[in-house]
């Protein structure tokens, strides 16, 4: 089996086939045994279980992870890849590659279609840049039946995601990764792992599946607007920001729906619990206002 993790291996595998990194997809290649283990061992792969890779990439975490699951699944969306990947994951019979676009998979579907599998399964991927918020969106708004996700993913996205209020990190995707998800940041990643070498740094996190949101709010629509409004114009009080983004609602009602949920209008969005989100996703639902 090639050895992915050698560098020089890579060189060599990319040259014989004629391939180039698309920088229009976010192709840069892991070519490190220790990160590839980290990620692997943070996953907690299991004998039976059946793991989804987005973006196998040359295959090096797919070799890992087949080694360990009952079955792997490798989602991929250039097709330029199977004929390497065909070669690197050589003899590894519990591999299925599947040629398509993660933004527009039901993972439900093709893990019955794939591995006659209906139970949870898991995910790990190393997310190209450029759509790392949407696809995350997608894995977790979907609620598709996922237990966890190890994702590498920019720096600056991971320490985002794992951001708590207060701080200059926590913002909109914070939230909503949070009300869907346990997250746990767990490693940075250097760039100069990768072939070729990124020019930032990334972040691998791992998360949760909740099996219920951390917060009550009467209608997710209505919660997930109001952090948007409030992280909308970051500078502006919440007053001025919701005011904004709920422009058939007077500013004294929002006012008063503000100190009803204990938020003092003053304050910024960055500064409130997904808990005081909800508080105010309350009083507007119980209220005589309907969204539009």
């Amino acid at each position: 089996m090639i050895d992915l993790t050698a560098p020089s291996a890579v060189k060599i595998l990319m040259k014989k086939h004629n391939f180039r990194c698309r920088k229009s997809m976010g192709q840069n290649f892991l070519a490190d045994a220790n990160i590839v283990n980290k990620i692997i061992s943070s996953a907690s792969v299991q004998k039976d279980d059946v793991v989804v890779e987005i973006g196998p990439g040359l295959g090096v975490i797919t070799q890992a992870a087949a080694m360990l699951a009952k079955r792997v699944i490798a989602l991929e969306l250039d097709r330029g890849l199977p004929p390497i990947l065909e070669e690197t994951l050589q003899g590894l019979d519990n591999v299925h590659i599947v040629i398509g676009d993660a933004m527009e998979t039901n993972f439900d579907n093709m893990v019955k279609g794939v591995a006659d599998h209906s139970g949870q399964y898991k995910i790990i991927a190393n997310l190209p840049y450029y759509i790392t918020t949407p696809l995350i969106m997608h894995l977790i708004k979907s609620r598709f039946n996922i237990s966890l996700c190890v994702v590498m993913v920019q720096q600056e996205v991971a320490e985002r995601m794992a951001a708590l209020p207060g701080g200059k990190d926590y913002g909109a995707l914070s939230v909503a990764v949070q009300y869907y998800t346990e997250v746990q940041y767990l490693f940075k990643v250097p760039g100069t792992v990768f072939i070729p070498r990124p020019e930032v740094d990334s972040a691998v996190v791992m998360l949760v599946r909740r099996s219920v949101p951390p917060v009550k709010t009467p209608d997710e629509e209505l919660f997930f607007k109001i952090v948007r409004g409030s992280f909308g114009q970051r500078r502006k009080t919440l007053l001025n920001s919701l005011g904004a983004a709920f422009p058939s609602i007077s500013r004294e009602k929002l006012k008063f729906f503000l100190l009803n949920a204990g938020v003092d209008p003053i304050r910024r969005g960055e500064t409130l619990s997904l808990e005081e989100f909800a508080g105010i996703a309350r009083e507007i639902h119980n209220s005589e206002w309907v969204m539009t």
